[in-house]
């Protein structure tokens, strides 16, 4: 954590690595997010407007048996041509 507030009016952005390749259909249950083949694995990545909108997004992967590997928030800087993970967050190529 940065310790800086964030604006409640900002979406934020988060990927989320999930096991295996997700077929259209399971793709559709998450309309606010796009994916990206990495290896093996799905990402999925976009901006949220809120908790509850993230909880609903890891509630969704739970109820169609989908496995999490891994979730980043993303730096979501006006101006920024593309979300840049956070500062400090290691993990797989792949990731932002």
């Amino acid at each position: 954590m940065t310790g800086e507030l964030h604006d409640p009016n900002r979406p934020i952005g988060y990927e989320f690595l999930v096991r295996g390749h997700l077929g259209d259909l399971l793709l559709q249950a998450f309309p606010e997010l796009e994916p990206e083949t990495c290896g093996g694995d799905t990402v999925l990545r976009g901006a949220l407007p809120d908790q509850a909108a993230l909880h609903g997004v890891l509630a969704e992967l739970e109820a169609l048996g989908i496995e999490l590997l891994a979730l980043h928030r993303l730096s979501m800087e006006p101006g920024n041509p593309r979300e840049q993970r956070e500062q400090g967050d290691g993990g797989r190529p792949c990731l932002g």
